[in-house]
């Protein structure tokens, strides 16, 4: 057989094998089977995979993988009648609800996400922090004291090995022995792009731009409830220390404000109503007539009255 003829074969698109083809029975079976009831539909392709291999696609009524298809693979020995079941399973089609490409979690974590007994570990080259304690004052590495120090950690790991899993403590009177005597010594401490990407942060929810601080009689610098940072965050930031504030317990900007301000306006007390010109919880009384020894003539009832209009 030459290679051309070979390579023809080859190329060539298999045909599904009859019985295999016949067998929509079967793996519709196959299919009920491994799915709920009701959501295996119609029969909708017939793909061959290979010499008496067949795979029978069935449409998936199920609402919440709408698109999908069943994918039954059924096949049989050479020479045989029998066609046997391969697999089952459920596949996407060409216009199927997929879910979303997978992130790594370092870039799903949000802030607040973080529970009780959850631990982030922080890359080694993470950018928000850099070395607090750079070792600057160690010896260099050819000198008589490194020399010694190295002779001395020899003899320590020769005659007790469980030392040398142990933190060696600093030298007297080095920096790091200082540092660590007032508490300040810590591997790593915040970078300058870690301290500005935390007060973007922090601005950005407790600010100036925000509606609380346009709406505010003042800002968060001239207020009583204001806790300062240490370092430089507190030219720019500090803590609220007003539990009826929106902030109470947040660090928020300077320039941020609320209506907990503690040099707010004084609301004006109700004015008091004024007195009663009338006396109304006694009756007052009018004569009719007027007294007779006022020296004025009583009017009859029965006079007629003067035409105030004639002469």
């Amino acid at each position: 057989m030459s290679a051309a003829t070979t390579r023809s074969r080859t190329a060539r698109t298999p045909v599904p094998d009859r019985l295999c083809a016949e067998a929509v029975d079967l793996a519709r079976a196959a299919a009920e089977e491994a799915a709920a009831p009701g959501v295996v539909g119609e029969h909708v392709d017939v793909v061959p995979e290979g010499d008496r291999v067949v795979t029978h696609y069935f449409e998936c009524e199920d609402p919440a993988y709408r698109g999908w298809r069943w994918a039954v693979t059924v096949a049989r020995a050479s020479r045989a009648k029998n066609v046997t079941l391969d697999e089952t399973v459920l596949l996407p089609g060409g216009e199927a609800l997929l879910a979303p490409e997978w992130v790594p979690w370092s870039e799903r974590l949000r802030p607040g996400d973080m529970g009780p007994g959850d631990l982030l570990p922080t890359e080694a080259d993470d950018l928000r922090l850099e070395p607090g304690y750079t070792g600057d004052d160690e010896p260099p590495p050819n000198s008589a004291v490194a020399a010694v120090s190295g002779e001395l950690a020899d003899l320590v790991e020769s005659e007790d090995a469980e030392l040398t899993t142990r933190p060696q403590p600093p030298r007297r009177g080095s920096i790091a022995a200082v540092a660590d005597e007032l508490g300040m010594r810590r591997a790593r401490v915040l970078s300058r792009y870690g301290l500005h990407a935390a007060a973007d942060r922090w601005d950005e929810g407790f600010g100036a731009k925000t509606p609380m601080a346009q709406a505010a009689p003042a800002s968060c610098v001239s207020c009583a409830f204001l806790v300062p940072l240490a370092g430089s965050l507190k030219q720019a930031f500090g803590v609220c220390a007003n539990e009826f504030g929106p902030a109470d317990g947040h660090v928020v900007s300077l320039s941020y404000g609320c209506g907990g301000h503690s040099e707010a306006a004084v609301m004006p007390k109700p004015p008091k109503p004024a007195p009663h010109a009338l006396d109304t919880m006694q009756v007052d009384e009018y004569p009719l007539r007027p007294a007779r020894d006022s020296g004025s003539v009583p009017v009859e009832p029965d006079a007629p009255s003067e035409d105030l209009g004639h002469s």
